[in-house]
């Protein structure tokens, strides 16, 4: 499914994930698992959407082999305008939007400083919070044509690395000190200082 080449590969600028599904896969409708999300590009990121409308065009020229020899006139492009198909969500707005997807688990991690030869090291994050839609990231993505009921060029996800936290997007889970700091529980439990090694 996906191609190891340069010419389709993408590593974007600055983007935002929305509907995350990066830590646990998700069914679709064949009961196929799929890690994914749908990755925000700001459209005055004019570089990063040149490399994607090129990584597109060479996955349409890759396609021609499935395709008859030749691209077909109907075929679906993944880069989509976020002010004309979601008007309505404060997100999308000044965005273009793709959804990616890929069937192993993406590498997530943070930059965290050089190596001796000016290189960045990265460190590997598993907290499942620190990494969710609405967050900041560069992602890298490859794009490759496909053929079935319908045919086009998609996007399988490669790895994520965070940039910087953002307002969480969607249903996301409220932290404990946030929602209950101003809570009284006097009367309900016993905090005192015996119990500091316990909530620490």
């Amino acid at each position: 499914m996906t191609q190891n080449n340069d010419a389709t590969r993408v590593i974007t600028g600055k983007v935002r994930l929305s509907y995350a599904k990066i830590w646990e896969p998700e069914e679709d409708k064949q009961g196929n698992p799929w890690y994914g999300t749908s990755v925000l590009i700001p459209k005055e990121d004019k570089d990063t959407v040149r490399k994607i409308k090129a990584a597109v065009d060479a996955a349409k020229e890759q396609g021609k082999s499935l395709w008859g020899g030749k691209i077909p006139g109907s075929l679906k492009t993944p880069l989509r305008d976020g002010d004309e198909e979601r008007p309505d969500d404060d997100a999308y707005r000044g965005h273009y939007f793709l959804n990616c997807k890929s069937k192993n688990k993406p590498g997530i991690a943070k930059p965290v400083g050089k190596t001796p030869d000016g290189k960045t090291k990265f460190q590997e994050i598993t907290d499942t919070t620190e990494v969710y839609s609405g967050c900041y990231v560069k992602i890298s993505l490859n794009f490759y044509p496909f053929s079935g009921e319908s045919r086009g060029v998609a996007v399988g996800l490669n790895n994520i690395v965070k940039i910087q936290d953002g307002e969480p997007l969607g249903s996301s889970r409220v932290a404990v000190d946030d929602e209950f700091a101003d809570e009284d529980f006097d009367d309900v439990v016993d905090i005192s200082d015996d119990d500091e090694d316990f909530m620490n």
